[in-house]
């Protein structure tokens, strides 16, 4: 049963009884010392404790939380709390200590879509920029289920959170970029492009992207498979991020080392010139808000027009490749109003603020 909230109406109540409005300070009695941190720690919670209760509950057979009335709801709640409590880095990593790694990972193969989507988003969050982490997780061989979702799984969501996973998981991680290549990993990749689920196109462009920067002898890999014709294809996107990733990812695969066109690299470059004019024809006519908007979409057109054909494209001419209002600085509207990243050295990872304290499934003895 869930703890009743902190007494405020007390707290007030006893402020302003032990204030005289001059600011001067008074000894306090230890039965009004306790009072009050008592009061003030109902506020806290115990973040290893409460990651201890929910691995406890994740360890739990699923026969036995179903005959205790512990719901599927209740577990996605359960790893969303389990979710902020690992974004603090050493956190992330005290859940393999605390024996939390190995059943979070479990359910990944669970039967609800829903836990074995939100179980991927914590993994995410475990591992990204995390090296340790992603060493337990390689060592606890994490990578097999995702990849199984990423290809498999028949929820279009499970899949885009499965490859969500990989990409924190084996960024900066070269031997997990191994395995994922070796796991056929390109070729999910392109079935992933080819879906109709934009957040999944996007995620899959994202992190191609990222692996042709890390490897570019693997342009000869994606070339053979016929990346360049879905990327073309989605350049044309009605979604903006879809086709900026895909005009991101077409410049990377078309550049040798010196900046230039990569002969080696077949691209269809009359479906591609005929797809980029049509891009440039639209942003021709955009509003000054839009063009604003536009513009990385902008600038990688040229500059793909410009390694592919060895000129500029006709948005430079047009002055529309770099507007004066670009390198303008954007107005500070929220300096000072936001925390230090959680994962930045000097967060605290130990005892958090509470803004509503949710309790792990309750399990009743026999």
């Amino acid at each position: 049963m869930a703890k009743e909230g902190p007494n405020w109406d007390g707290l007030l109540k006893w402020s302003i009884a032990h204030s005289d409005g001059t600011g001067t300070g008074r000894n306090l009695s230890e039965e009004d010392r306790k009072w009050f941190m008592e009061a003030m720690q109902a506020q806290t919670i115990d973040v290893v404790k409460r990651m201890k209760e929910i691995t406890l509950v994740m360890k739990t057979p699923d026969k036995v939380l179903e005959e205790q009335g512990v719901t599927a709801t209740d577990i996605e709640d359960m790893l969303d709390e389990l979710q902020e409590h690992v974004e603090s880095i050493d956190m992330a990593n005290d859940l393999n200590s605390i024996g939390g790694l190995t059943p979070l990972l479990n359910y990944l193969r669970s039967s609800h879509a829903n836990i074995r989507a939100k179980a991927a988003e914590v993994v995410s969050t475990v591992v990204q920029n995390n090296p340790k982490s992603q060493q337990l997780v390689m060592d606890a061989n994490g990578l097999e289920p995702l990849l199984s979702n990423f290809t498999s799984d028949d929820d279009v969501t499970v899949r885009t959170k499965a490859l969500g996973a990989i990409s924190s998981l084996i960024r900066h991680n070269k031997p997990g970029i191994v395995a994922f290549r070796l796991a056929n990993g390109y070729a999910a990749l392109k079935d992933a492009l080819s879906s109709e689920s934009v957040r999944f196109q996007r995620k899959a462009l994202y992190l191609i992207q990222y692996l042709l920067q890390e490897n570019p002898s693997d342009r000869n890999v994606v070339t053979e498979l016929g990346f360049p014709r879905i990327m073309t294809h989605l350049a044309s996107s009605e979604d903006a991020e879809v086709r900026e990733a895909a005009l991101s990812s077409l410049y990377e695969l078309s550049k040798d080392k010196t900046g230039g066109a990569d002969s080696s690299v077949h691209v269809d470059d009359e479906k591609l010139k005929q797809v980029l004019q049509d891009r440039i024809n639209n942003i021709s006519m955009m509003s000054s808000e839009d063009l604003s908007a536009a513009k990385e979409e902008r600038q990688l057109i040229d500059s793909l027009w410009t390694t592919r054909y060895n000129e500029p494209s006709s948005l430079r001419e047009k002055g529309l490749v770099i507007l004066p209002e670009d390198n303008a600085p954007p107005p500070d509207v929220v300096s000072g109003l936001l925390e230090s990243p959680l994962r930045a050295p000097n967060r605290p990872a130990g005892n958090v603020e509470k803004s509503e304290k949710k309790e792990a499934p309750l399990l009743l003895g026999p």
